[in-house]
């Protein structure tokens, strides 16, 4: 019997990703063997100097341009570019989970609670401030993003698919507050996404079928030769799609993402909107570029009929909304479309503004959400439009925050949004694709509506009694 012989390995090309593995690994570990009262400070300080670490690796491995793993795994300046972006983006949604407890209330209303409430009070605050699970889950999510975007064949796409989903549909349901509200979001996000998932492999089996091979390189090499018939790649294109779009929140695969942003905990909902992005059109970026580029002619109508709809979707379906993470969910769908259009590019251009759109769009919306967990009353977090009305005279700071980075959103010129929509509509004109440059600007003009009609509702509405305030709580772990 052959000897197998096992595939070898550039472990500095892959340190990022065993870091975060092993980080992970050791918080589950943690959270069996510590006391509650050391879990919280002990798994945040975990996760961050993980998260830290494997960027450091990033940029010492930056000049790294290598296939590894038997081929699974591409490091190139893109794969460096998206996963030095990940991490940096889940920094800062980590550093808002550890500011808030995922209780919807806030770490603050629960120290309170634990200080001055009742007895079932502080079982209640014990429990929310105990959710210290959520970290060694989020290093796991992050971990399979890195993975997700340096992928070289379907089948490690497709492990990696798993990994940081599997993470975030847990995440989805650990709000305490409205914790039914939570959980019926993370069913909602766990059905459509087995389906997504199972729509992905069918592909993935399809294309094997078309190519004899998983592997992206071959892929191209077959498509190029189009010796075999194209009904089975037409099909596994279709099929790859749609997993993908639908991580990508993109129409018509968008439906679970108004109901999830909203029952989601507000940073979980943070670090959805920019991370899990940032990685589908990663992996978009990499099918499409790598394995399919033969087959653009073909596959570009009818990702520019989903990206004019994606668009529109979103923009329309912003105007009605009365929630403000809803709002942000519609907002994120129409941004999908966005990206589609400089993916549809298909050139150099196109890669580099698609590249810096996500990375612009990621901080914002990572602002925009650590803004909602501010404004909060008793009740917890007030998202709906009406309790914003007057912000601006009892919260200036913080409302002008928000101000401007509503103007981002709209693509006002000045601001990153402008500069990044700029760049996408720009790559998409110098390749012909004019037609959805026309349909990127119309939309972004209506979608201007709904951002300017918070931003009047903060400054130029008189502050009712239920205007809540912004309250900036100091985050403290239990006492033993």
């Amino acid at each position: 019997m052959q000897d197998l012989k096992l595939p070898a390995i550039d472990y500095g090309a892959v340190a990022p990703m065993l870091i975060l593995f092993g980080v992970a690994c050791v918080g589950v570990f943690f959270e069996a063997v510590l006391p509650r009262s050391a879990r919280r400070t002990t798994q945040l300080v975990l996760a961050l100097l993980g998260l830290v670490a494997a960027f450091v690796v990033i940029v010492i491995e930056s000049d790294t341009r290598i296939i590894t793993a038997g081929g699974a795994v591409a490091i190139d300046g893109p794969t460096l570019f998206l996963q030095g972006a990940i991490i940096l983006l889940g920094l800062m949604a980590l550093l808002l989970v550890g500011d808030r407890s995922l209780e919807q209330g806030g770490a603050f209303v629960a120290q309170a609670a634990i200080t001055v409430g009742s007895d079932a009070d502080r079982r209640q605050a014990t429990r929310s401030q105990g959710a210290t699970e959520i970290y060694p889950l989020a290093v796991f999510a992050i971990a399979g993003m890195l993975l997700f975007v340096a992928a070289n064949d379907l089948l490690t796409m497709f492990v990696a698919l798993e990994v940081f989903s599997l993470p975030l549909y847990l995440l989805c349901a650990l709000a305490r507050r409205r914790r039914l509200l939570s959980q019926e979001a993370a069913l909602k996000y766990f059905l459509l996404g087995a389906y997504a998932s199972a729509f992905f492999l069918f592909g993935v089996a399809l294309v094997y079928g078309y190519a004899g091979s998983v592997h992206f390189g071959d892929i191209h090499d077959a498509v190029r030769e189009s010796s075999q018939s194209t009904v089975l790649l037409y099909g596994g294109i279709a099929l790859l799609s749609i997993g993908l779009l639908f991580k990508a929140a993109a129409a018509p695969f968008h439906v679970w993402t108004p109901d999830v942003y909203q029952g989601a905990p507000t940073p979980i909902t943070g670090l959805m909107a920019a991370c899990t992005k940032v990685a589908a059109f990663g992996a978009l970026l990499r099918v499409l570029y790598v394995a399919l580029d033969g087959a653009a002619w073909d596959y570009t109508p009818i990702l520019g009929v989903i990206a004019v709809l994606t668009m529109l979707v979103g923009a329309v379906l912003a105007v009605t909304q009365t929630d403000i993470k809803r709002l942000l969910a519609y907002s994120s769908i129409a941004n999908a479309g966005y990206l589609l259009v400089g993916v549809l590019a298909l050139s150099k251009d196109g890669l580099s503004s698609t590249m810096f759109y996500l990375v612009a769009y990621g901080f914002t919306v990572i602002a925009a959400f650590a803004v909602v967990t501010l404004v909060r009353d008793a009740d917890g977090e007030a998202t709906h439009l009406s309790r914003w009305a007057g912000l601006g005279r009892r919260s200036p700071l913080f409302a002008g925050l928000f101000t401007f980075i509503l103007l981002a959103f709209a693509g006002i010129p000045l601001t990153s949004g402008f500069i990044a929509k700029f760049a996408v509509f720009g790559a998409a004109l110098d390749s012909g694709e004019a037609w959805l440059v026309i349909f990127g600007v119309v939309t972004s003009m209506l979608l201007a509506f709904p951002y300017l009609r918070v931003v009047v509702m903060m400054w130029l509405s008189e502050p009712g009694e239920t205007t809540p305030a912004v309250s900036i709580p100091v985050a403290s772990p239990l006492p033993p």
